[in-house]
């Protein structure tokens, strides 16, 4: 049997398994990517790209390309609403524009592309940084010890069977994860609640839709619950049905079970309130159970649970993948900095100890929506109050080994991101400064290692930086003559910290320390970085 050696491997090869690979390769680690299927995704998905995911591919370099191709796909910047039908009653506007309210919080919008369109990019992205993409290849098999995982992966065309050896084994492998079933991970959460399917059709919309701009339309009336998304081109798009009504009044139990073609066009015809006479074409329809849950552990051993293996939610405020892609991001620089040498391993207990928490809320947020905009039949008394939808895709605040004074809780807690101020375990907050004469975001100088971002009177801490951990810290003085330039107090007010004061930024945006004086400024940041990185050995300076 053929061997093969590489740092990560990652079973699963759409929307987060190719993020992981690009995340893992822009931190200069190269992983092995198996995905059963022939392809990227044949079946047009549409996903909304919540702010916190086009920071990240913004991160690495991806923005522009990803904005571009979205707006081949979707007006950008419609509405999200419920209606009887889309020719019939308007029944609530849940937001006249997605980015409405929510621009100033983040250099990038929120976005509206298919899966089609976004993971050849990614694709493309990863290999350019070193990874290997093996499509109609299967994982068969794996095993760990202290040293490593063995994995068996099988060419799905031709039988041939490989040994893989890799320090780490990521499970990107989707809701029903056998790499999880075969850890003994169990689900937690709310489970199926509804068996529902995606109709993809064609139909001359155009004047059903008129002149509104709508990204997302929740179908409500009693003989069905769904909601649709358009093409930019307006000749169809995709219904999904939540649940039905029969002939005789009755819920269906399964929308799928007998979703033939003609019983398909019904379902089309009566969401969209169109006329008898309006041609509508089936192309393809998908069966798949309304769920809403998350995995009791992130990690075992050496493998690690990322996007739907690890959580599961409908698809009401489009959280899935957005979490998913979180994940990836989370993981990627911990991994990295593993095997680099830079951290020790206990750092990879974090990621469980930040995620999952994140998890579990969104997983109960997205729940709540489902029942107060789709199916209010599933009962009010148990779920959870709905947060604004920026407190979930912005404020969420870790607490684990890797922040500094922070005490690990599986309670998750957010943050208003509208409020100025930068908590310990949160991401550190959006704002436009001038960098060697040029406009950029803070976000911006995030992403390949930490980074340091000093008051006006904090020249201290840029020069403790310089020296920290062998220079592994890049620092910015953020003033009105400062490396970056901001005006006076600007950057304290936005980051609730004195002019005398710092924060320490970990690569994946999330603060992780600030200190407010300079006394001690050396002992104090690389004791810091030596918890963050859980390094066993003595701080070479100290207060």
């Amino acid at each position: 049997m053929n061997e093969i050696e590489v740092p990560v491997l990652i079973a699963g090869g759409s929307l987060i398994g190719l993020t992981a690979s690009v995340l893992l390769g822009s931190q200069g680690v190269k992983s092995l990517v198996v995905e059963k299927h022939r392809g990227t995704a044949i079946h047009p998905r549409a996903a909304m790209l919540h702010q916190r995911t086009t920071e990240i591919f913004r991160e690495v370099d991806l923005g522009d390309v990803v904005r571009e191709a979205a707006a081949l796909e979707f007006v950008q910047n419609g509405a999200i609403m419920a209606v009887e039908a889309l020719g019939g009653k308007e029944l609530v506007y849940f937001q006249k524009n997605v980015n409405e309210g929510v621009d100033h919080l983040s250099p990038e919008p929120r976005l509206f592309i298919t899966q089609i369109g976004l993971e050849p990019i990614l694709r493309e992205k990863a290999e350019s940084l070193g990874a290997e993409h093996r499509f109609s290849t299967e994982l068969v098999s794996f095993e760990q010890d202290e040293t490593g995982v063995r994995s068996v992966i099988r060419n799905r065309g031709t039988g041939e069977e490989e040994l893989v050896r890799s320090a780490y084994l990521i499970a990107a492998d989707g809701a029903h994860s056998t790499i999880r079933e075969q850890l003994g991970i169990r689900m937690l959460g709310r489970g199926d609640f509804a068996n529902c399917i995606t109709i993809y059709f064609k139909a001359d919309i155009d004047a059903l839709i008129g002149d509104r701009n709508l990204s997302v339309i929740y179908v409500n009336q009693p003989g069905l619950l769904g909601f649709f998304r358009y093409a930019i081109t307006r000749d169809g798009g995709f219904l999904v049905v939540f649940s039905a009504l029969d002939e005789n009044g009755e819920k269906i139990p399964d929308v799928g079970a007998n979703a033939d073609t003609e019983q398909c066009v019904r379902y089309v015809r009566t969401a969209l309130g169109a006329s008898d006479d309006l041609p509508i074409t089936i192309e393809s329809v998908q069966q798949w159970a309304a769920s809403a849950g998350w995995a009791e552990h992130y990690q075992k051993g050496r493998v690690f649970l990322v996007g739907d293996s690890a959580h599961v939610m409908p698809p009401t405020g489009g959280f899935g993948g957005n979490t998913g892609i979180v994940d990836a991001h989370n993981l990627a620089w911990k991994l990295a900095a593993v095997l680099q040498g830079k951290a020790g391993e206990d750092l990879l207990a974090s990621y469980e100890q930040e995620r999952r928490p994140a998890g579990e809320m969104t997983s109960e947020q997205a729940y709540s929506r489902y029942v107060l905009r789709v199916d209010p039949t599933l009962g009010k008394d148990d779920i959870e109050e709905p947060l604004d939808d920026v407190a979930i895709e912005l404020g969420p605040v870790y607490a684990s080994e890797a922040i500094v004074d922070s005490v690990p809780s599986e309670k998750p807690v957010t943050q208003n991101p509208r409020e100025p101020g930068a908590p310990l375990g949160a991401r550190a907050p959006h704002l436009w400064v001038d960098r060697d004469g040029r406009r950029v975001s803070t976000l911006d100088v995030f992403g390949g290692g930490f980074v340091l971002l000093a008051g006006a009177e904090g020249q201290a801490w840029k020069d403790a930086a310089s020296r920290a951990l062998g220079s592994e810290v890049t620092a910015y003085r953020v003033a009105a003559d400062g490396d970056l330039v901001a005006a006076d107090g600007e950057f304290e007010a936005a980051y609730g910290i004195a002019p005398t004061g710092a924060v320490l930024v970990r690569p994946d945006g999330v603060v992780a320390w600030r200190a407010d004086a300079t006394a001690h400024a050396e002992g104090e940041l690389d004791g810091a970085l030596h918890r963050i990185l859980a390094r066993n050995e003595v701080p070479s300076a100290t207060a």
